[in-house]
Protein backbone atom coordinates (compact mmCIF):
# COMPACT_ATOMS: atom_id res chain seq x y z
CA UNK A 1 0.00 0.00 0.00
CA UNK A 2 1.47 3.55 -0.79
CA UNK A 3 0.71 5.50 2.42
CA UNK A 4 1.46 2.14 4.66
CA UNK A 5 5.18 3.99 5.48
CA UNK A 6 3.36 7.34 6.58
CA UNK A 7 2.47 5.59 10.36
CA UNK A 8 6.28 4.72 10.94
CA UNK A 9 6.92 8.11 9.51
CA UNK A 10 4.99 9.79 11.54
CA UNK A 11 5.72 7.85 14.39
CA UNK A 12 9.80 8.82 13.72
CA UNK A 13 8.86 12.62 13.73
CA UNK A 14 7.46 12.13 17.01
CA UNK A 15 10.64 10.16 18.65
CA UNK A 16 12.40 13.32 17.65
CA UNK A 17 10.37 16.00 19.23
CA UNK A 18 10.02 13.66 22.46
CA UNK A 19 13.99 13.31 22.30
CA UNK A 20 14.39 16.98 22.46
CA UNK A 21 12.32 16.91 25.38
CA UNK A 22 14.82 15.69 27.84
CA UNK A 23 16.79 18.79 26.81
CA UNK A 24 14.28 21.15 27.30
CA UNK A 25 12.57 19.53 30.15
CA UNK A 26 16.05 19.44 32.10
CA UNK A 27 16.53 22.97 31.05
CA UNK A 28 13.34 23.52 32.62
CA UNK A 29 13.57 21.99 35.98
CA UNK A 30 16.33 24.25 37.04
CA UNK A 31 13.66 27.24 38.01
CA UNK A 32 10.38 24.78 37.63
CA UNK A 33 9.34 22.42 40.16
CA UNK A 34 8.26 19.00 37.99
CA UNK A 35 4.37 18.48 38.67
CA UNK A 36 4.17 22.07 38.25
CA UNK A 37 6.04 21.93 35.30
CA UNK A 38 3.97 18.52 33.78
CA UNK A 39 0.61 20.49 34.34
CA UNK A 40 1.72 23.77 33.15
CA UNK A 41 2.66 21.49 30.09
CA UNK A 42 0.03 19.19 29.59
CA UNK A 43 -2.75 21.98 30.50
CA UNK A 44 -1.69 24.33 27.73
CA UNK A 45 -1.49 21.19 25.22
CA UNK A 46 -5.16 20.32 26.18
CA UNK A 47 -6.62 24.12 25.63
CA UNK A 48 -4.63 23.86 21.98
CA UNK A 49 -6.38 20.84 21.48
CA UNK A 50 -9.89 21.58 22.49
CA UNK A 51 -9.57 24.72 19.75
CA UNK A 52 -8.46 22.17 16.97
CA UNK A 53 -10.98 19.88 18.19
CA UNK A 54 -13.54 22.73 18.11
CA UNK A 55 -12.50 23.45 14.75
CA UNK A 56 -12.37 20.12 12.93
CA UNK A 57 -13.07 17.70 15.27
CA UNK A 58 -16.69 16.71 14.28
CA UNK A 59 -15.18 15.04 11.06
CA UNK A 60 -14.17 12.15 13.08
CA UNK A 61 -17.13 11.35 14.88
CA UNK A 62 -18.57 8.06 14.48
CA UNK A 63 -21.95 9.03 15.78
CA UNK A 64 -22.74 6.34 18.23
CA UNK A 65 -21.51 6.94 22.14
CA UNK A 66 -19.19 5.05 23.96
CA UNK A 67 -20.07 1.87 26.01
CA UNK A 68 -19.00 1.75 29.88
CA UNK A 69 -16.18 -0.11 28.89
CA UNK A 70 -15.11 2.16 26.44
CA UNK A 71 -15.53 5.08 28.88
CA UNK A 72 -13.74 3.16 31.73
CA UNK A 73 -10.34 2.85 29.31
CA UNK A 74 -10.31 6.37 28.06
CA UNK A 75 -10.50 7.16 31.44
CA UNK A 76 -7.67 4.38 31.95
CA UNK A 77 -5.02 5.68 29.62
CA UNK A 78 -6.10 9.81 30.78
CA UNK A 79 -4.25 8.53 33.82
CA UNK A 80 -2.01 6.05 32.54
CA UNK A 81 -0.74 7.99 29.75
CA UNK A 82 -0.67 11.51 31.04
CA UNK A 83 -0.69 11.39 35.08
CA UNK A 84 1.35 8.65 35.69
CA UNK A 85 3.58 8.31 32.49
CA UNK A 86 3.94 11.73 31.76
CA UNK A 87 3.98 13.12 35.32
CA UNK A 88 6.14 10.53 37.17
CA UNK A 89 8.51 11.06 34.16
CA UNK A 90 8.71 14.67 34.77
CA UNK A 91 9.72 13.65 38.84
CA UNK A 92 12.22 10.73 37.68
CA UNK A 93 13.83 13.38 35.58
CA UNK A 94 14.35 15.84 38.90
CA UNK A 95 16.24 12.85 40.62
CA UNK A 96 18.13 11.24 38.00
CA UNK A 97 19.90 12.49 34.79
CA UNK A 98 18.38 11.80 31.67
CA UNK A 99 20.68 8.98 30.34
CA UNK A 100 19.63 7.06 33.56
CA UNK A 101 15.58 7.87 33.21
CA UNK A 102 15.81 7.02 29.00
CA UNK A 103 17.81 3.66 30.15
CA UNK A 104 15.11 2.61 32.24
CA UNK A 105 12.40 3.34 30.14
CA UNK A 106 13.58 0.61 27.48
CA UNK A 107 12.29 -1.85 29.35
CA UNK A 108 8.98 -0.63 28.40
CA UNK A 109 8.47 -2.76 25.54
CA UNK A 110 8.78 -6.39 27.86
CA UNK A 111 5.65 -5.19 29.51
CA UNK A 112 3.72 -3.57 26.42
CA UNK A 113 4.78 -7.30 25.04
CA UNK A 114 3.47 -9.25 28.43
CA UNK A 115 0.23 -6.81 28.04
CA UNK A 116 -0.32 -7.49 24.20
CA UNK A 117 -0.05 -11.13 24.19
CA UNK A 118 -2.59 -11.45 27.26
CA UNK A 119 -4.95 -8.75 26.24
CA UNK A 120 -4.53 -7.54 22.65
CA UNK A 121 -3.51 -11.27 21.16
CA UNK A 122 -0.55 -8.86 19.28
CA UNK A 123 2.31 -11.57 19.94
CA UNK A 124 5.90 -11.13 18.42
CA UNK A 125 7.60 -13.55 16.16
CA UNK A 126 10.82 -15.25 17.35
CA UNK A 127 12.94 -12.96 15.01
CA UNK A 128 11.03 -9.99 16.35
CA UNK A 129 11.95 -11.44 20.16
CA UNK A 130 15.46 -11.37 19.05
CA UNK A 131 15.28 -8.03 17.54
CA UNK A 132 14.27 -6.50 21.31
CA UNK A 133 17.40 -8.28 22.61
CA UNK A 134 19.66 -6.31 20.59
CA UNK A 135 18.23 -3.45 20.97
CA UNK A 136 18.45 -4.04 25.08
CA UNK A 137 21.34 -5.32 24.76
CA UNK A 138 22.62 -2.23 22.96
CA UNK A 139 20.86 0.51 25.47
CA UNK A 140 23.04 -1.57 27.88
CA UNK A 141 26.00 -0.86 26.47
CA UNK A 142 25.20 2.67 25.70
CA UNK A 143 24.87 3.41 29.16
CA UNK A 144 26.72 1.02 31.00
CA UNK A 145 29.69 3.81 32.06
CA UNK A 146 26.60 6.49 32.48
CA UNK A 147 23.71 4.63 34.86
CA UNK A 148 23.70 5.98 38.49
CA UNK A 149 21.93 4.01 40.72
CA UNK A 150 23.36 4.74 44.41
CA UNK A 151 21.43 7.02 46.92
CA UNK A 152 18.77 7.44 43.67
CA UNK A 153 16.04 4.47 44.25
CA UNK A 154 12.71 6.87 44.79
CA UNK A 155 14.03 8.40 41.47
CA UNK A 156 14.57 4.87 39.69
CA UNK A 157 11.29 3.69 41.47
CA UNK A 158 9.26 6.82 40.17
CA UNK A 159 10.41 6.13 36.35
CA UNK A 160 9.92 2.37 36.72
CA UNK A 161 6.40 3.62 37.67
CA UNK A 162 6.36 5.90 34.59
CA UNK A 163 6.98 3.03 32.26
CA UNK A 164 4.14 0.65 33.37
CA UNK A 165 1.87 3.74 32.96
CA UNK A 166 3.34 4.79 29.47
CA UNK A 167 2.60 0.66 28.37
CA UNK A 168 -0.86 0.92 29.55
CA UNK A 169 -1.75 3.54 27.98
CA UNK A 170 -0.49 1.91 25.04
CA UNK A 171 -2.77 -1.12 25.30
CA UNK A 172 -5.86 1.23 26.04
CA UNK A 173 -5.69 3.24 23.06
CA UNK A 174 -4.95 0.04 20.50
CA UNK A 175 -7.85 -1.34 22.42
CA UNK A 176 -9.90 1.83 21.89
CA UNK A 177 -9.09 1.64 17.97
CA UNK A 178 -10.21 -1.29 17.59
CA UNK A 179 -13.95 -0.14 18.40
CA UNK A 180 -13.45 2.21 16.00
CA UNK A 181 -15.71 4.85 17.88
CA UNK A 182 -13.37 7.60 18.44
CA UNK A 183 -11.09 9.42 16.44
CA UNK A 184 -7.46 9.95 16.94
CA UNK A 185 -8.05 13.58 17.71
CA UNK A 186 -10.64 13.69 19.78
CA UNK A 187 -8.84 10.63 21.79
CA UNK A 188 -5.68 12.21 22.27
CA UNK A 189 -7.82 15.22 23.48
CA UNK A 190 -10.32 13.53 26.22
CA UNK A 191 -7.16 12.03 27.48
CA UNK A 192 -4.97 14.66 27.87
CA UNK A 193 -7.74 16.63 29.31
CA UNK A 194 -8.28 13.60 32.02
CA UNK A 195 -4.61 13.34 33.16
CA UNK A 196 -4.27 16.50 33.36
CA UNK A 197 -7.00 16.81 36.13
CA UNK A 198 -4.85 14.27 37.66
CA UNK A 199 -1.50 16.25 37.46
CA UNK A 200 -3.31 19.11 38.97
CA UNK A 201 -4.70 17.28 41.86
CA UNK A 202 -1.20 16.04 42.68
CA UNK A 203 0.31 19.42 42.41
CA UNK A 204 -1.95 20.69 44.15
CA UNK A 205 -1.16 18.34 46.48
CA UNK A 206 2.64 18.13 46.74
CA UNK A 207 2.37 22.46 46.77
CA UNK A 208 4.34 22.49 44.06
CA UNK A 209 4.33 25.80 42.40
CA UNK A 210 7.36 28.99 41.59
CA UNK A 211 7.39 31.88 39.32
CA UNK A 212 8.08 31.54 35.79
CA UNK A 213 10.77 33.34 34.15
CA UNK A 214 10.50 34.25 30.52
CA UNK A 215 12.54 31.46 29.32
CA UNK A 216 10.44 28.64 30.88
CA UNK A 217 7.20 30.26 29.46
CA UNK A 218 8.89 30.08 26.14
CA UNK A 219 10.02 26.80 27.17
CA UNK A 220 6.55 25.51 28.13
CA UNK A 221 4.60 26.87 25.32
CA UNK A 222 6.91 24.78 22.79
CA UNK A 223 6.70 21.50 24.70
CA UNK A 224 3.26 21.95 24.97
CA UNK A 225 2.17 22.78 21.31
CA UNK A 226 4.79 20.42 19.25
CA UNK A 227 5.98 18.27 21.96
CA UNK A 228 2.82 17.36 23.25
CA UNK A 229 -0.78 18.26 21.11
CA UNK A 230 1.29 17.56 18.10
CA UNK A 231 3.34 14.51 19.17
CA UNK A 232 0.27 13.03 20.69
CA UNK A 233 -2.01 13.25 18.12
CA UNK A 234 0.43 11.86 15.55
CA UNK A 235 1.40 8.59 18.11
CA UNK A 236 -2.38 8.33 18.56
CA UNK A 237 -2.83 8.13 14.92
CA UNK A 238 0.13 5.91 14.14
CA UNK A 239 -0.94 3.44 16.97
CA UNK A 240 -4.39 3.06 14.42
CA UNK A 241 -2.35 0.70 12.50
CA UNK A 242 1.01 0.03 14.05
CA UNK A 243 0.81 -2.64 17.26
CA UNK A 244 1.52 -1.26 20.77
CA UNK A 245 4.75 -3.60 20.74
CA UNK A 246 6.51 -2.39 17.36
CA UNK A 247 5.57 1.63 18.20
CA UNK A 248 7.16 1.18 21.71
CA UNK A 249 10.48 -0.53 20.10
CA UNK A 250 10.63 2.11 17.81
CA UNK A 251 11.44 4.19 20.55
CA UNK A 252 14.30 3.03 20.73
CA UNK A 253 15.84 5.25 18.40
CA UNK A 254 15.10 7.94 20.97
CA UNK A 255 18.56 7.15 22.26
CA UNK A 256 20.23 7.90 19.32
CA UNK A 257 18.73 10.88 18.98
CA UNK A 258 18.90 12.12 22.91
CA UNK A 259 22.73 11.65 22.65
CA UNK A 260 23.03 13.93 19.55
CA UNK A 261 20.98 16.36 21.56
CA UNK A 262 22.89 15.88 24.62
CA UNK A 263 26.38 16.44 22.51
CA UNK A 264 24.94 19.42 21.16
CA UNK A 265 22.97 21.33 23.43
CA UNK A 266 24.59 20.02 26.74
CA UNK A 267 28.07 19.11 25.49
CA UNK A 268 27.82 15.46 26.74
CA UNK A 269 30.97 13.30 25.19
CA UNK A 270 30.29 10.15 23.24
CA UNK A 271 32.56 7.39 23.65
CA UNK A 272 33.61 4.58 21.65
CA UNK A 273 30.76 1.89 23.72
CA UNK A 274 28.25 4.76 23.33
CA UNK A 275 28.18 4.53 19.51
CA UNK A 276 28.67 0.60 19.83
CA UNK A 277 25.21 0.61 21.59
CA UNK A 278 23.51 3.21 19.46
CA UNK A 279 24.49 0.90 16.43
CA UNK A 280 22.87 -2.63 18.29
CA UNK A 281 19.58 -0.16 19.23
CA UNK A 282 19.79 0.66 15.95
CA UNK A 283 19.74 -2.98 14.34
CA UNK A 284 17.21 -4.33 16.90
CA UNK A 285 14.86 -2.19 15.68
CA UNK A 286 15.56 -2.30 12.08
CA UNK A 287 15.15 -6.35 12.82
CA UNK A 288 11.68 -6.00 14.57
CA UNK A 289 10.14 -3.19 11.83
CA UNK A 290 11.50 -5.38 9.05
CA UNK A 291 9.85 -8.85 10.18
CA UNK A 292 6.39 -6.71 10.63
CA UNK A 293 6.62 -5.98 6.73
CA UNK A 294 5.90 -9.66 6.35
CA UNK A 295 2.95 -9.76 8.74
CA UNK A 296 -0.70 -10.55 7.77
CA UNK A 297 -3.97 -9.43 8.65
CA UNK A 298 -4.44 -12.57 10.81
CA UNK A 299 -1.41 -11.04 12.23
CA UNK A 300 -2.04 -7.41 12.82
CA UNK A 301 -5.74 -7.15 13.78
CA UNK A 302 -8.13 -5.01 12.22
CA UNK A 303 -10.30 -1.82 13.79
CA UNK A 304 -13.41 -3.68 14.53
CA UNK A 305 -16.38 -2.64 17.02
CA UNK A 306 -16.79 -4.98 20.16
Amino acid sequence: MKNAALPYLAALVVTILWSSSYVLIKWGLSDIPPLYFATLRYALAFVVLVAVEATVGRRESKGSPLNTRQIGLVVLAGVAGYTVAQGFQFVGLYYLPAVTTSFLLNFTPFVVLALGIGILGEGASSVQLGGLVLALAGAWAFFSAKVAWSGQWLGVFVVVISGVGWATYLIAVRLLHRSGYIGSLRLTTVTMGIGVAGMALLTALAGEYAPLTTDGILTIIWLATANTSLAFFLWNWALRTIPAYELTVLQNIMLVEIAVFAFVFLQETITPLMVVGMTLVLAGVFVVQWQAKGRGPRDRPALRCG
